[in-house]
């Protein structure tokens, strides 16, 4: 059966209902990271609940792997090395995160007062599992593929850099 790497946006009327479905999409087979975000009647923006699958697992791997490469020096090398690994892994999983905060910005626009909306990026072989847990929660989901919204993901951070470069240059 065919692959697809998706991402799926389900907007819910409540908060309760959102969060019930994250708790149940997290244990969906394929699914690589997911977050709720509330819209307040206030129009405030709250991410309560996120989760992304193996995170730290790359500051813990790369901190062992400097360790082991240490050895060659004794226990200050041990030492460095560890921690230059840990540093190396700790920066790239920041990147990572990053770049989800920024998606889950982009994606908040489309998001009314006092709705919530649940996140998730998935490799699936059928959408059965996901639609059944938006159906059960009452929730209204939109799947797109994954690569699409990467690409939506990448403009607007390119669009708000050139604003940024823009807005300094008007002030120098």
């Amino acid at each position: 059966m065919h692959e697809s790497h998706s991402m799926v946006f389900v907007t819910f009327g409540s908060t309760e209902a959102a969060r019930r479905a994250y708790h149940e999409i997290k244990e969906v087979h394929g699914v690589r990271q997911a977050a709720v975000m509330e819209r307040s009647a206030e129009g405030l923006l709250d991410v309560p609940e996120s989760w992304v699958r193996g995170a730290g697992t790359a500051t813990v791997l790369s901190g062992v792997v400097g360790g082991l490469v240490g050895l060659i020096g004794g226990p200050i090398g041990v030492f460095l090395g560890w921690g230059a690994g840990t540093a190396l892994g700790g920066g790239a999983e920041y990147k990572r995160l990053s770049d989800s905060a920024e998606g889950l910005l982009v994606f908040s626009r489309g998001l009314a007062d006092s709705t919530s909306m649940l996140i998730a990026e998935l490799t699936e072989t059928s959408p059965d599992a996901v639609d059944e847990i938006a159906a059960r929660h009452g929730g209204r989901l939109v799947r797109r593929p994954a690569d699409e919204v990467e690409a939506e993901v990448r403009a607007a951070q390119e669009e708000a850099e050139e604003s940024l470069r823009a807005e300094h240059e008007r002030q120098d």
